[in-house]
């Protein structure tokens, strides 16, 4: 995957990319919190006059002197513990660096305090390996240093999100590269072998009220709105129709897995309408009806509200005979609904254009497919798809390539020359 399909990946899939990262930076956290991060003291002890300065920095690390020294910290610390919270190491010839680690200020230098003072006992008494050794504490324990509780939970946090956006990324390009849905204008086009004629964002009401304030309300933007103009001449409507022009109908037929692109058809209604194109909308009544009865219930509060107002949308049900009460439309939009699986169509196969309105990233190439061989079988072809939602990063168009014919190759010329032999010249003649 290159980058851009990749960036296109997590933006299509930013929920699960979001909730990885979210959980690597609570994890992260977590972890702070859960082991807080320890704080360092120093301290400084003088052997003069050893040679061994190396023997005396084991002693100093060894258990009798850890053992020692726990027994005066208030809580106790087990030895293990200590083993890992302590280090001595060699500063001169003479003198050894005692650290100790703490959860706390006060605890690291309580420790290295400790861990000092039974150094400094042990060897001056005659259980010392070595023999009995001169040793001194040079200053008390320094203040102890380290990062404090916020900023290493911030280091962590910061790390664990990081990690979470990684795993993320990686999730969201093995989801992608095995989603088959189509997202690219060109991907639609060729798998129903039809051009698209006009791609805009959509509205999602999902009730009555929702349905009808689109209905009402409805405004593309000036760029959505001349595509609009263009789907609706390519479909045989203008502005200025005369009155023997032919009334066109378009079945706008859209998958019931696809919710977004059942606007589609509503929308290029109203949008028409709006031109002062004589227009109505009819809502099928077919097995899918479930997903469109808001959008029924919308038309109707739509029409009453609008009822003295001759020359807006009008509103028909597919199989009833409402169309009777109104006057007759330049244009008919049929909202049609199949099942993706098994598509069944209803009358809306006397209308004069079909049209396959499809949200990008919402159906794969198999399911247009299937629509598109329905659609043949009921004696009709898709002039056209109208893309919902398409992609911000999609630059193609939609267009089908244009076959071009073969030329015809021309034949070789033949040259017949004739030479006279009467004469002093030559007489030469093409033929081609």
């Amino acid at each position: 995957m290159d980058l851009r399909t990749l960036l296109f990946a997590v933006r299509r899939h930013k929920a699960i990319f979001g909730v990885l990262f979210l959980l690597g930076l609570a994890i992260g956290t977590a972890f702070t919190l859960i082991r807080p991060p320890l704080l360092a003291s120093k301290v400084l002890v003088v052997i003069p006059g050893t040679r061994y300065i190396q023997t005396q920095a084991v002693i100093a690390a060894s258990d009798p002197v850890l053992l020692s020294a726990a027994r005066n910290l208030h809580p106790i610390i087990p030895l293990e513990t200590l083993r890992h919270q302590v280090k001595v190491t060699t500063v001169t010839s003479t003198v050894l660096s005692i650290t100790a680690l703490g959860k706390t200020a006060s605890q690291a230098q309580e420790t290295v305090n400790a861990v000092a003072d039974s150094y400094v006992d042990f060897v001056q008494s005659p259980k010392s390996p070595g023999g009995k050794t001169t040793a001194e504490v040079l200053e008390n324990a320094t203040p102890a240093i380290g990062p404090t509780l916020p900023v290493r939970a911030t280091e962590t946090g910061t790390f664990g999100g990081l990690a979470g956006a990684l795993i993320g990324i990686i999730v969201a390009a093995a989801i992608g590269r095995t989603d088959r849905r189509l997202r690219e204008r060109d991907e639609i086009a060729a798998a129903i072998g039809a051009p698209v004629l006009a791609s805009i964002p959509v509205a999602h009401p999902s009730d009555p009220a929702g349905w009808a304030r689109l209905l009402e309300n409805y405004e593309p933007t000036i760029t959505h709105a001349w595509s609009l103009r263009k789907a609706l001449r390519q479909l045989g409507l203008s502005e200025g129709r005369s009155a023997g022009q032919a009334r066109v109908s378009v079945a706008v037929v859209s998958l019931s897995s696809d919710r977004r692109a059942l606007a589609l058809g509503p929308q290029l209604a109203t949008f028409a309408s709006a031109l002062g194109i004589p227009t109505k909308l009819v809502v099928g009544q077919q097995q899918q009806s479930g997903y469109t009865a808001a959008l029924s219930a919308g038309c109707a509060m739509t029409a009453t509200a609008l009822s003295d107002q001759s020359n807006r949308l009008q509103f028909a049900a597919e199989e009833s005979d409402e169309s009777d009460r109104y006057a007759p439309a330049a244009l008919t939009v049929i909202v049609e609904v199949v099942d993706s699986r098994e598509p069944r169509f209803g009358h809306s196969s006397r209308a004069t254009a079909t049209v396959l309105g499809v949200t990008a990233g919402a159906a794969t190439a198999e399911q247009l497919a299937r629509v598109a061989v329905g659609v043949a079988a009921n004696g009709r072809d898709i002039s056209g798809a109208l893309v919902a939602n398409p992609m911000p990063s999609d630059r193609t168009t939609g267009s089908l390539p244009q076959i071009s014919q073969p030329q015809r190759r021309r034949g070789p010329a033949h040259t017949k020359q004739h030479h006279s032999r009467g004469g002093s010249g030559a007489t030469v003649e093409t033929q081609r």
